[in-house]
């Protein structure tokens, strides 16, 4: 793609799923890839897919709810690839399933810390670097989460709808300066995360698949493939945008 080769990527999230399949995308068009995640195996995993295919790549990790931890992975990348050019903020997690009424307190202050801090903090420790380089691409990991509700999930469907408020802002704010600053909103995608809900529901693929009009869930690469296409200079036109890859999902 376009823009991406010789480029300098990071990835927040990138030990499993989406972001190890953005990771790996990255890699492949040519970028050097900063690989961030408090899941050191998994991390360093991801590093060694990307140097056996010949690619370029180091892993930092990183708590995305701590601020020095986030300025740390910015810095990193900067020292060590010389500056920054495309960040995907996509680490997140789910947290627990309760009732609004019934939500504790601390998985309410975990979700939003991780999901919806953690992008804030990303972009704020992101967007000078770009800057000082004359522009980028940051993309934001939201969900269909941050398009309509879903029962049981209050703390991960606020964090995810906040997700777009701030990308939106963003794209707004910097748009003239060089950066742009758009958001992705997977469906239900074969990740950890919907393996660990499959544990506790094993027929919820199934129900998914047949509820979803392409008629399957989606694969990691789908999502990394759309967010890298959106760092481009092929989507150099598009900024403030929430893209929903869902197979349709939402659309009903």
């Amino acid at each position: 793609m376009n823009g991406i080769q010789d480029a300098v990527a990071i990835v927040t999230g990138a030990s499993s799923g989406i972001g190890r399949a953005a990771a790996v995308r990255f890699a492949a068009e040519g970028a050097s890839v900063v690989a961030a995640d408090v899941g050191v195996e998994g991390g360093e995993e991801t590093v060694a897919t990307i140097e056996e295919a010949g690619g370029e790549a180091t892993f930092v990790e990183t708590d995305v709810s701590d601020a020095d931890d986030v300025a740390a992975m910015v810095d990193e990348a900067v020292e060590r690839y010389g500056g920054l050019d495309v960040a995907f903020n996509n680490a997140g997690i789910e947290g627990e399933n309760d009732p609004t009424a019934d939500q504790p307190a601390d998985n309410w202050e975990r979700v939003i810390d991780v999901n919806l801090k953690g992008v804030f903090l990303g972009m704020q420790a992101e967007i000078p670097a770009m800057l000082d380089d004359g522009g980028g691409a940051i993309i934001n990991t939201s969900s269909i989460a941050g398009e309509v509700g879903f029962p049981g999930l209050s703390p991960y469907v606020a964090s995810k709808h906040g997700v777009i408020g701030l990308t939106k802002t963003a794209a707004l704010e910097y748009s003239g300066e060089g950066v742009r600053v758009n958001a992705i909103c997977p469906g239900v995608i074969r990740t950890p995360m919907v393996d660990r809900s499959a544990e506790d529901d094993p027929e919820m693929i199934e129900q998914v698949s047949a509820a979803t009009p392409i008629g399957r869930i989606g694969e990691p690469e789908e999502i990394g493939d759309a967010a890298v296409w959106l760092c481009s200079d092929d989507a150099s036109f598009v900024t403030g945008e929430a893209m929903v890859i869902d197979g349709g999902y939402v659309s009903q």
